[in-house]
């Protein structure tokens, strides 16, 4: 059944559907679904003269071959995957509290200190990040200060520093989603599992994971894709040797001025991004729009 707008006939009412729909189309088209388009040809051509170009796979060959890429390509899944859990096992308490325990001032300053890093540029976080983990920063001094170093050690360019700084910057986008889906749970069903003899591991295992589950896949979809294209990040805090692949994308379009290359490399992110959404979504036995409510 199509919408039906009061006064109008079935064919005035589509047509008005449609104008309103069409901005958010033109949108999706031009901004997102031509831009994939040009990329994918780009990433199916070589260049074999100047302005002369062939149908070739050789851009997703050299992939495979350069255990460089390869390899970074897997370690930025990985860390990106750490975050994402580390980031649901710190927001899933802060959910907890803000949906069912806070209330009035305390629930809304903590939705004010998770929205804190957001006021910023994620450069200006960054940058602050590493004013407060270098050599002579804030945090090695105090270390030195309490007697735990000897000398202010250097906390910036370690895989641990980037994990932390990525879940700093993700956190809301995973409290959102779970205290959306918290809010809905009844509270009678946990206080009926309680007076039937269930403990507290067994009611968060059976009632309040399962009803969480649209939030968890959403909060988890999000912060694993805004991971694992983020750029700035792993760059500033990781140093030269991050081995973050954003950064070998980067590097193919602006550097080396090779787009085909660039092109596949990014194809190729996205392949993973949308390999791991299928996978949260089997895993969780959620539907993709049923998750898309909770974004």
């Amino acid at each position: 059944m199509g919408a039906e707008v009061p006064g109008l006939p079935r064919g005035g009412a589509r047509l008005v559907v449609l104008l309103l729909v069409a901005p958010a189309l033109l949108w999706l088209l031009g901004l997102i679904v031509l831009p994939h388009i040009e990329l994918a040809v780009l990433s199916l051509r070589a260049r074999v003269a100047p302005r002369v170009y062939e149908w070739s796979l050789n851009q997703y060959a050299t992939f495979f071959d350069e255990p460089l890429y390869w390899r970074t390509f897997v370690r930025t899944a990985v860390i990106s995957a750490l975050a994402t859990v580390a980031t649901l096992l710190l927001a899933f308490p802060i959910a907890w509290t803000i949906a069912k325990v806070a209330q009035g001032r305390l629930r809304a300053a903590m939705l004010v200190l998770c929205l804190i890093p957001f006021w910023v540029s994620e450069v200006v976080r960054t940058l602050g990040w590493m004013i407060l983990l270098r050599e002579s920063g804030v945090l090695p001094a105090l270390l030195v200060r309490l007697g735990l170093a000897d000398v202010p050690p250097e906390l910036l360019y370690r895989d641990a520093t980037v994990l932390v700084a990525l879940v700093y910057g993700s956190l809301l986008f995973m409290v959102v989603p779970l205290v959306g889906a918290l809010e809905t749970l009844d509270d009678s069903l946990i206080e009926a599992a309680y007076n039937l003899g269930a403990g507290g591991p067994a009611i968060l295992r059976r009632i309040v994971i399962p009803h969480a589950a649209p939030g968890i896949a959403a909060g988890c979809i999000v912060v694993f894709m805004l991971t694992l294209g983020n750029y700035l990040t792993p760059t500033l805090l990781g140093g030269k040797n991050s081995l973050w692949f954003t950064e070998q994308v980067y590097t193919q379009f602006i550097t080396r001025f090779n787009w085909e290359q660039g092109a596949a490399f990014g194809f190729l992110l996205l392949a993973l991004s949308t390999a791991i959404v299928w996978l949260a979504l089997k895993l969780s036995g959620q539907r993709f729009g049923d998750v898309m409510r909770r974004t």
